[in-house]
């Protein structure tokens, strides 16, 4: 292959030929927004999968685990306002009966649809509402209903969150898509928080090499993203592949790392859209931890770093206090060598093997001015290097959780 060129669309999950969405008002939401969104191929798709690792597992994600299993699936349908999380049996029965509802409209079969909500934890599915809703979005089901359905995944996200790009391939063999969008502002910490992503694509890719291309993805896009620490019982990220370009992709053949690069470029591409929308963020916080033994060593201290309150609140202080970022990486469960550390801000370097310098306080606040703040710590042991984002802390991510119930 001698060239392939990759471009940025607009269109979100709907860019990708054969995908359909919607989104409507259902009444779940005490606001009045839009709170269902459906996605549908009319072509059936391969599916693959991440999800959440806190133990405690919504009712729609326990569903949407056994339907993914499936050969293939046709449609996602995704509430928002209700997490239908610690509802029990009746949780998992109403997770049921919406893939059914949805599978009844569509002439589908009810593990031929994945489900997934985000909300308020510990209340149960408005049934009939959702039903009336459901009706509503399979009316509505469009190849240019993708921003719909991504306003109508948003809890306390101030934003939408779409992302798609065309990759042209070499001479006359066309060019595929990737199309997706998501959801999350708070709760944010994936180990795969309340954030939800879905995300398609019209290669023909079979299920498992989709499933390992995804996981790849995840490692290195939501996965490396905090806003808060927490990580929510809904998370999940999906992707659905129903082949209408008719170009093959293949685990380890010519197009494999060319459709990798692109899915991570979509699944990043979300993942930071997401932090810049954190709750009450001011400021995305890019922290770049280089000289790594090991991935996991610099995802974990880099996690460590942008977890911390004191740390985020520093930065929205813009004060340049770099001994919180230390103390931090001291916290993480992970070897390293503090006499070796060296920390920049920006390109203004404030620590050197482990000790304090002098520098311009001046410099300094300007750099802590700026949207985005680069952190670089250089640990000097290895050649790995990760890039993580987060962002700082302030009054209004307080005010947000304050009142997220009421």
């Amino acid at each position: 292959m001698n060239s392939v060129n990759m471009e940025k669309i607009t269109g979100g999950i709907t860019a990708v030929s054969g995908i359909d969405a919607a989104g409507v008002k259902c009444g779940i939401k005490k606001n009045g927004d839009s709170d269902l969104a459906l996605i549908y191929s009319r072509e059936p798709a391969a599916a693959a999968g991440v999800f959440t690792r806190n133990k405690f597992k919504a009712a729609p994600l326990i569903v949407t685990e056994r339907h993914i299993s499936n050969p293939t699936v046709s449609a996602i349908v995704i509430n928002s306002g209700n997490a239908n999380a610690c509802t029990g049996d009746q949780g998992i029965k109403d997770a049921l009966s919406t893939a059914e509802i949805v599978a009844g409209k569509l002439g589908l079969r009810r593990e031929d649809v994945l489900v997934a909500s985000t909300g308020v934890i510990g209340h149960y599915l408005p049934m009939e509402r959702l039903s009336l809703g459901i009706d509503k979005a399979v009316e509505k089901l469009s190849p240019k209903g993708g921003e719909d359905a991504a306003r109508a995944i948003m809890t306390t996200d101030t934003v939408i969150k779409e992302s798609a790009c065309r990759v042209q391939l070499d001479g006359e063999q066309g060019f595929f898509t990737i199309g997706g969008m998501a959801k999350g502002s708070g709760m944010i910490c994936p180990d795969m928080a309340t954030m939800l992503a879905f995300v398609a694509t019209d290669v023909k890719i079979k299920k498992e090499a989709l499933q390992k291309s995804l996981q790849e993805a995840v490692e290195r896009s939501f996965n490396v993203i905090t806003v808060d620490g927490d990580t929510s019982t809904n998370d999940m990220v999906l992707v659905i592949s129903n082949g209408t370009s008719e170009i093959e992709v293949e685990e380890d053949g010519d197009l494999w790392h060319v459709f990798n690069e692109s899915l991570l470029h979509v699944c990043q591409d979300l993942a930071y859209k997401i932090v810049v929308d954190g709750e009450g963020a001011t400021k995305v916080i890019k922290v770049t931890v280089k000289g790594s033994p090991d991935y996991e060593t610099g995802k974990k201290l880099a996690r460590s770093i942008l977890n911390s309150p004191l740390v985020k609140t520093a930065f929205f202080g813009e004060d340049a206090n770099w001994g919180r970022i230390i103390t931090a990486m001291g916290n993480a469960d992970v070897h390293f060598i503090p006499d070796q550390v060296d920390i920049y801000l920006g390109k203004m370097q404030v620590t050197a093997r482990g000790k304090g310098l002098v520098f311009d306080e001046s410099e300094a606040k300007a750099i802590l001015m700026q949207t985005e703040i680069p952190v670089l710590v250089d640990l000097n042991m290895g050649l790995e290097e990760v890039i993580s984002y987060g962002c700082d802390l302030s009054y209004d991510y307080i005010r947000i959780n304050a009142d997220y119930r009421s």
